[in-house]
């Protein structure tokens, strides 16, 4: 397997190779524009059972990108993202017939009138064209990426980092078998096979017109690179620096739950909680008990004053962890006066991701919902929910933390544009 194109003597063949991928995207992306929808249908429950039948070869391949995640240190969260085990596989198959079962965006009437001439309008969903989707170490988003833009009429470009290759290119190879066999052209879901950066730089780049739109889905660097360099539309999707806001009216075993859940039920997804804020109404009552809750469960906590006071376990929450994606078994925590102090912290240090208040008061709670400017609020609910499948979108690309076309998890839906069809009588304009 080609991880890396070896010298920059070989660049003309990677444009080369990249082009053509390109160009191969923008043929296919016609056919599937116009692809009957059950046969998009089929085509995925194919790609599952495929993915079924290669469990054996994705384990394999899997095993050999973990072992060395692990020789070069990667972290904790790094390895549970990377990591397949055959629920998460079945998961992936399960999400492919997921979005198999969705209704087809591609032709549905979003809107339609009449005007006083006889005109009739409608706007009708289309597909965007050819996506190119960045992504580093889940392999899950391989098939999760390549089904959602087949489902709404998309060829897709797919390209992980070095880190999870092997394991791409295995759930890639098993999809593939599947669509092909389905009717799919093989180039509406291709797989970048190469880990050499300059293929990211390419695609930023557009590959000659062939790219429509890039989904990135990673860290800050990842994303601040394609936001700087790319020059087709980007849906951007930022860090989750999530807060769990405890209101002065919040059930303390309500909030224990939600709060345990949200940050540790797996710490390195995106929907993960990263801060913890606290009312001063109820810090004599709530704050230890939360703060015990998270550091017997294994979490270490960074906190300002009032946090440590309550527990000597806290270490001191400098500046930067206000703004910190942990991503990681590592929450930051802080006594807030009120919900007045709770939002603009949120507003100030948040990532407009994920943010959610725990409290019985109706009217702090939607409050919070309308100021907090984040792509998803939530009230008594664990900020992991931030995950298309939650949503009934079958799965998603990413969370979309931008304002522009598509926001929130990424579904089918938002991988569509429209067009506005006219009909007339001979309609002329006086």
């Amino acid at each position: 397997m080609n991880r890396h194109v070896p010298n920059p003597a070989d660049k003309a063949r990677l444009t080369a190779e990249m082009r053509a991928m390109g160009r191969k995207a923008r043929e296919a992306a016609g056919l599937l524009g116009l692809m009957p929808a059950e046969q998009k249908a089929q085509a995925l429950r194919a790609a599952a059972a495929a993915v079924r039948g290669a469990v054996p070869a994705i384990l394999e391949a899997n095993a050999l990108d973990c072992a060395e995640a692990k020789a070069e240190g990667q972290s904790a969260a790094f390895l549970d993202r990377l990591l397949l085990n055959e629920t998460r596989i079945e998961a992936i198959a399960a999400s492919i017939e997921d979005i198999a079962g969705l209704p087809d965006p591609v032709g549905a009437i979003m809107e339609e009138w009449t005007r006083p001439n006889g005109l009739r309008i409608s706007r009708v969903r289309t597909p965007l064209g050819v996506i190119g989707v960045i992504f580093e170490s889940r392999p899950n988003v391989t098939a999760d990426a390549g089904a959602l833009c087949l489902k709404a009429g998309n060829a897709v470009i797919l390209r992980t980092g070095s880190g999870a290759l092997r394991s791409a290119l295995a759930i890639h190879a098993a999809m593939q078998r599947g669509l092909v066999a389905g009717g799919v052209p093989e180039a509406a879901v291709q797989l970048v096979p190469f880990g050499d950066r300059e293929a990211v730089g390419q695609m930023l780049a557009g590959l000659d017109g062939a790219i429509d739109v890039i989904v990135p889905r990673g860290g800050k660097s990842l994303v601040a690179r394609v936001q700087q360099e790319a020059r087709v539309p980007v849906f951007a999707h930022l860090d989750g620096n999530n807060h769990v806001y405890v209101h002065e009216k919040a059930d303390l075993a309500m909030a224990q739950a939600v709060l345990l859940n949200a940050k540790l039920r797996r710490t390195g997804v995106c929907g993960a909680a990263e801060t913890l804020l606290v009312d001063a109404a109820l810090a004599g009552t709530h704050l230890k008990p939360l703060l015990v809750a998270l550091l017997d469960a294994g979490c270490a906590v960074r906190g300002d004053a009032a946090c440590r006071a309550a527990d000597p376990r806290v270490t001191e929450a400098g500046d930067e962890d206000w703004s910190t994606e942990y991503i990681d078994a590592i929450i930051a925590a802080k006594v807030v006066s009120g919900p007045d102090e709770a939002i603009a912290h949120i507003g100030r240090y948040g990532s407009h991701h994920t943010d959610c208040i725990i409290t019985a008061d109706e009217a702090v709670a939607m409050r919070f919902l309308g100021e907090v400017d984040s792509a998803i609020v939530l009230h008594n609910a664990s900020t992991q929910f931030a995950d298309g499948g939650e949503f009934g979108f079958g799965a998603e690309i990413g969370i979309a933390t931008g304002r522009m076309h598509a926001r929130g998890p990424v579904g089918v839906e938002q991988l569509t544009s429209f067009k506005y069809v006219v009909r007339g009588q001979g309609t002329v304009r006086p």
